[in-house]
């Protein structure tokens, strides 16, 4: 006889139990979008750029523009195709939610093509935009076909560099920095100079093993093969100087094979031409000094003082 009354009392304390899990539940998610968003706001407080940039580095070369706005223009792209996408989704959960009363289920629909077909040509579309911009860019980053007005030959070697400037007929040659907190290790670093709002032709060589070379401030990377040449070209925009490195794990000390950019103006840069000049680096590093055998077509893509090195 008392097992109804037992029944009874169940479902009627099953809501109070479920509430408080819920408001709980809905407690938890909210901190945990609460530390999400801090997170990202101490991890976008890192960032070198602002939001008109996309938290890029400030642009300092006329490849770094370029990059910038393909970088921020498919933000843009991708940001109003989700805010499409979720508003889509926000009217469909609000407009067919299950009312109070309401037990019918709504139309069962097995497929509806005008849809799918919509689903799929859209992201089709949107991939193959973004392929389009991207080659572009790609191929005029690498393209050389523009007069520079000067070149340097980078030899790339473990774990320094190397840098001849052709039109000056001089070269400087580094070696390996061991970075161990000492103070003054990092005046030791090679130094490569440019001249600000001068066309650079970089022709790309490595001695032993694959490099890349990397200025992260000029926004380029560029891989460097044994017994290959690469070459690109950019204008750097912004007097400064800015960090080098090798983006391409090359061996033990790989992480140290660093050098440092000097973007300087015009009579500064003759000034340290003379310099080098002075001390004794006249000449040219020859670059088939390497462990591969050129490839008979990327021998003439190298400047021919550079070949086997003028000073030879």
């Amino acid at each position: 006889m008392h097992l109804v009354p037992e029944l009874e009392d169940t479902p009627a304390a099953s809501p109070a139990v479920t509430t408080v899990g819920g408001e709980t539940g809905r407690r938890r998610t909210g901190l945990r979008l609460a530390g999400i968003a801090a997170l990202a706001a101490v991890a976008l407080s890192g960032c070198q750029g602002q939001v008109s940039n996309g938290y890029l580095p400030p642009v300092v070369s006329d490849s770094g523009q370029r990059v910038t706005d393909l970088w921020v223009n498919s933000w843009i792209a991708v940001l109003a195709v989700g805010a499409v996408t979720w508003g889509l989704m926000l009217y469909a959960a609000v407009r067919f939610r299950k009312r109070k009363g309401d037990e019918t289920l709504p139309v069962q629909l097995r497929y509806n093509v005008p849809m799918e077909m919509l689903y799929t040509v859209i992201p089709v579309f949107m991939v193959a935009v973004f392929f389009y911009y991207t080659a572009r860019d790609e191929a005029r980053l690498v393209d050389t076909s523009t007069k520079q007005d000067l070149t340097v030959s980078v030899v790339a070697k473990q774990w320094s560099w190397d840098f001849n400037y052709v039109d000056s007929n001089v070269h400087e040659t580094g070696v390996h920095t061991e970075l161990d907190g000492t103070e003054g290790k990092r005046a030791t670093m090679p130094v490569l100079y440019l001249p600000v709002n001068k066309r650079v032709e970089f022709v790309l060589n490595a001695r032993d093993v694959i490099h890349s070379f990397w200025v992260p401030a000029f926004m380029m990377k560029m891989d460097i093969l044994p017994g290959k040449t690469n070459k690109f070209q950019l204008t750097p925009t912004q007097v400064g100087t800015f960090q080098g490195k090798c983006a391409e794990l090359c061996g033990a000390y790989h992480s140290q094979m660093l050098f440092m950019v000097k973007v300087v103006p015009q009579a500064e840069y003759d000034q340290e031409m003379a310099r080098l000049k002075s001390i004794g680096n006249e000449g040219l590093i020859p670059v088939d000094a390497s462990r591969e055998h050129m490839v008979t077509g990327d021998i003439q893509k190298i400047p021919a003082p550079v070949r086997s090195g003028s000073n030879q």
